[in-house]
């Protein structure tokens, strides 16, 4: 079956519940629309937990706690001699892929060779680099939004994982990160996705193993600076 006709099926499945629930087309009416965004307005917090101070070193000292590696650079310029230290210093490939918004670095003055493509299948691409819609501080979390040009595969194939994130971009919790991505794109992306760390499973004998089903590594650059 090709992606379309999966979305195809999906959106008779969908097609049959709204008819069931006497709904029109997708996304429902006019009213039905602002009545869900009136609620969610309105509808109170719970407590939320203190999360004050330096945002970027809570962000860094909460990912490096779920064995992430973090840096700082001073500007966007930096980030391709970053990169090359990184993998210079674990002895991991200097070729890979990297979102194309962030082709115009100079990758290969840093002496590395990326591609501004997705990955083209598991296992072809040894190093990945993305860039981060937001970053959480008090989990040290990577909120990475996919598209035409931000491909998720570039987070999830390769062995290893590079993300670049402005420190701007780092927000306390979870809930001011989903205000910014509202604030930011007013229809949600199709997809968001949470990274903490390398991908884990504790699923054999309770031992944890990194790089089950993602990532052996994520290697997170921050531009505090343009």
């Amino acid at each position: 079956m090709t992606i379309g006709d999966s979305n195809s099926a999906r959106e008779k499945i969908l097609g049959r519940i709204r008819k069931a629930q006497g709904r029109g087309a997708a996304g429902g009416s006019e009213a039905q629309r602002e009545a869900v965004q009136t609620y969610l307005r309105a509808h109170p917090r719970g407590p939320l937990p203190d999360v004050s101070g330096d945002l970027v070193q809570r962000f860094r000292m909460k990912a490096e706690s779920m064995q992430s590696t973090t840096e700082e650079v001073a500007d966007e310029a930096s980030v391709p001699a970053a990169v090359a230290r990184y993998l210079s210093a674990h002895k991991l490939p200097t070729a890979g892929c990297v979102w194309a918004a962030l082709a115009h670095l100079d990758w290969r003055g840093a002496g590395l060779d990326l591609a501004a493509r997705a990955p083209r299948r598991e296992g072809d691409e040894l190093v990945g680099v993305t860039g981060a819609f937001g970053g959480i501080a008090e989990t040290g979390t990577l909120m990475v939004v996919s598209g035409p040009d931000t491909p998720a595969s570039t987070s999830l194939l390769p062995e290893t994982h590079v993300a670049v994130i402005r420190a701007e971009r780092i927000v306390p919790r979870m809930e001011e990160a989903w205000d910014l991505a509202r604030r930011t794109y007013g229809q949600m992306p199709r997809a968001i996705n949470f990274i903490s760390g390398p991908s884990r499973t504790g699923d054999i004998e309770q031992q944890l193993v990194l790089g089950a089903h993602g990532p052996y590594r994520v290697h997170i650059v921050i531009v505090r600076g343009a």
